[in-house]
């Protein structure tokens, strides 16, 4: 089997106000609910799955909610979130909504060669909306406020943050078979990024890494991003990239059971967590897909648990 990741699986950031982050991601970005749940290792936090209208692999945001303090930001993290949509114009679209809904957001600018524009939700979270070039498909919810020919497509490249590349190369190339496709300026003002792709590559398939040994070691937080998931096709690959790993000699959590896909998490040389997750079953496996995200979903080992695990979790509205 050759090994290939396809790219973005999904990203999962942290929150310490979960009906604030519903607002934002719903209200003001426009995206769907998919999926209502709990963190499976801790039932007390909601686990909050936002998507496209068809809750596609490749454009779940997910939320952690935990009562912490802000994040202290530096290296050894994940740094910034990219957001796809279809055209420059909706990029300049979305620069004018948010600077409406005094949203913190920067200037239409060109980085990395496509029209980009950076913002931060209420607590900090790092976004940076690009122009896909119509490379992918868009599948609109047609509840959204926002237009249908704006809607954000899913997630575009993801940014981390190291001190020293050497380590963190060697296994993005050698281990999980990234190609190093450019390099760029750093925006930040802050070091040189490098491109790594995946699969077919293009903005839905590419990991930046940000060489920043000036900054200090990130402390997360709220408005921190805890992991982000690689597109594996099924449980054969995972099953495969297990194998991998453990070839590699890179510790692992081995396969994990989440309902909604199978995954595995490892730490890349700089402590980044990465995770790689299966497309399927997905988020109608336990509820109809017009219905998603309306109430509680618990999955099945959870579900004798639903009392105690509702009495427990603060109201989102």
């Amino acid at each position: 089997m050759s090994l290939q990741l396809t790219g973005i699986h999904h990203l999962t950031a942290i929150t310490a106000n979960a009906p604030e982050n519903l607002h934002f991601y719903t209200k003001v970005l426009g995206l769907r609910l998919v999926k209502k749940t709990v963190n499976q290792d801790d039932t007390t936090a909601y686990h909050l799955f936002y998507a496209d209208g068809k809750a596609s692999p490749g454009t779940d945001l997910t939320f952690f909610d935990w009562p912490v303090g802000r994040e202290g930001r530096g290296t050894h993290s994940i740094s910034r979130t990219g957001l796809r949509v279809g055209s420059a114009d909706s990029v300049r679209w979305w620069k004018g909504r948010l600077d409406e809904m005094k949203v913190t957001a920067g200037d239409v600018r060109e980085i990395d060669g496509r029209i980009s524009l950076d913002f931060e939700d209420g607590e900090g979270q790092r976004f940076r909306l690009i122009d896909d070039g119509g490379l992918s498909p868009s599948h609109p919810w047609e509840k959204s406020p926002v237009p249908a020919e704006h809607q954000i497509k899913g997630l575009g490249a993801i940014t981390i943050s190291v001190p020293d590349i050497t380590n963190t190369e060697l296994v993005l190339t050698q281990v999980m078979n990234m190609t190093e496709a450019r390099r760029y300026p750093s925006p930040d003002g802050e070091g040189q990024v490098h491109v790594f792709s995946m699969g077919e590559g293009g903005p839905a398939a590419e990991l930046h890494v940000a060489v920043q040994p000036g900054l200090p070691p990130a402390r997360q937080g709220a408005g921190a991003v805890h992991h982000v998931a690689f597109r594996a096709p099924d449980t054969d690959a995972l099953t495969a990239w297990t194998e991998r790993l453990q070839g590699f000699r890179l510790q692992s959590s081995g396969e994990v059971e989440r309902y909604y896909f199978r995954s595995l998490y490892f730490r890349e040389p700089n402590g980044v967590l990465f995770e790689i997750a299966t497309d399927g079953p997905g988020f109608a496996v336990d509820e109809p897909m017009e219905t998603l995200g309306e109430s509680l979903s618990l999955p099945p080992f959870l579900e004798p648990k639903r009392a105690q695990i509702e009495a427990r979790l603060k109201p989102l509205e």
